[in-house]
């Protein structure tokens, strides 16, 4: 171009994704951590997505459920906390520190605060008594190791006191000390979700005391953290990177200027890449398919998707709330549906209209895609926890 920026097209930024997404068949990992490590984050709000976005990048994906379970409970080389957008990921323990102070601590005093005012409200106990029974906890949990929030109380029985919240209005409950104190101490980096209640599968969970960390300067967690995402996930444009961390514009801003990011022209505007890789990255010689679950990583990772996802399919494939659901993918984009019936057959559809010959190729690659989760899975039955329009119709 002849300002002298780059343009990189949809063809390149499939390529990119096919290979740092580890979903192309050469790319793939040897281990989860690997995984984690190439996508910076999972999402964990729904547990079964961490083991279905691992599984569909692994090498060997019959290690999928005991590697994945090692490396969170017994490694650690994985964490599951509280993140970008207040969500809950899985990361790298490296990255414990950089994303608590790159994310949490501004959520962490939002949380706190919100917790004190609602319990002041309906008459509960202040917040020094609220930081007495959180010692008294975090205390409790360093004995145990590992407990559920049951299991605390019956260390703190103060955790079981109850408060109304939203009295009046339409949403208006009932909380317990611990379900709200639990979340405000995962948000502050001082407690994390440890093993499930029962299978890989399981929406219960124990808590546990967060790994060791040091305290960052937030700016400068900030510039490492946009680092790493650009790496797996450039070129990006500035309304990507600011849906994707949650910040302030400014604090993008000041982050991108802080890692000298390379500005490059995608077909949404201007994009940004990590510095020195603005230059042109060939695609896998072999095509490839690959079944991702609800919530990945690579599905969810740009705010702005039509040059993966056309905007035609998405109302199949997310819900009302903006979650995508199991996506078909073909050679660095989004080309269908998948599901998992009660008795463990994976079926999926095409959605995208394609030349014979390249339909053919897609459908034989990905009914050895499905073959392939249908086997590591083995008995274990999911359903996603946001349901799709695509995914009801299938799975029944």
């Amino acid at each position: 171009m002849g300002d002298g920026v780059r343009y990189i097209g949809v063809a390149e930024r499939r390529a990119r994704l096919g290979l740092r997404h580890r979903l192309a068949g050469v790319a793939r990992a040897k281990a989860p951590a690997e995984v984690a490590e190439s996508l910076v984050a999972l999402h964990g709000t729904d547990p079964a997505t961490v083991y279905l976005a691992v599984g569909a990048r692994l090498a060997d994906a019959t290690t999928t459920v005991t590697a994945t379970e090692r490396a969170l409970y017994e490694e650690r080389t994985l964490v599951r906390m509280h993140g970008m957008r207040h969500t809950v990921f899985v990361f790298p323990t490296g990255l414990t520190a950089v994303v608590h102070a790159s994310t949490g601590l501004a959520v962490a005093a939002r949380e706190r605060a919100s917790l004190v005012k609602d319990m002041a409200k309906a008459g509960a106990p202040d917040a020094a008594w609220l930081k007495e029974v959180e010692e008294s906890a975090l205390a409790a949990l360093a004995r145990r190791g590992q407990a559920t929030a049951a299991e605390l109380a019956q260390d703190e029985p103060r955790l079981r006191e109850q408060f109304a919240y939203a009295a009046g209005k339409s949403y208006e409950g009932v909380h317990t000390v611990a379900t709200r104190l639990l979340r405000v101490l995962g948000v502050e980096g001082k407690v994390v979700r440890g093993r499930p209640l029962g299978s890989w599968t399981s929406s219960q969970f124990r808590w546990a005391p967060a790994p060791e960390h040091p305290e960052l300067d937030v700016a400068q967690a900030q510039a490492e953290l946009l680092r790493h995402w650009l790496a797996v996930c450039g070129p990006a444009t500035e309304a990507d990177l600011k849906w994707w961390t949650g910040w302030r514009v400014t604090e993008v801003r000041r982050a991108l200027t802080a890692i000298g990011a390379q500005a490059v022209s995608v077909d949404e505007g201007t994009g940004y890449v990590v510095d020195g890789d603005a230059g042109p990255v060939a695609g896998p010689e072999e095509p490839w398919a690959a079944l991702l679950p609800g919530l990945d990583p690579t599905a969810m990772g740009w705010q702005q998707r039509d040059w993966y996802l056309a905007p035609e399919l998405r109302p199949s494939l997310f819900d009302r709330s903006g979650n995508v659901g199991p996506t078909v993918w073909w050679n660095g984009r989004v080309v269908g549906a998948w599901a998992q019936r009660a008795d463990g057959e994976i079926v999926w559809r095409l959605l995208t209209d394609l030349e014979p010959a390249e339909r053919s190729a897609a459908e034989a690659a990905v009914a050895v895609e499905a073959e392939r989760v249908r086997e590591w899975m083995g008995p274990a039955r999911v359903t996603p926890r946001f349901r799709t329009p695509m995914e009801r119709e299938l799975s029944k």
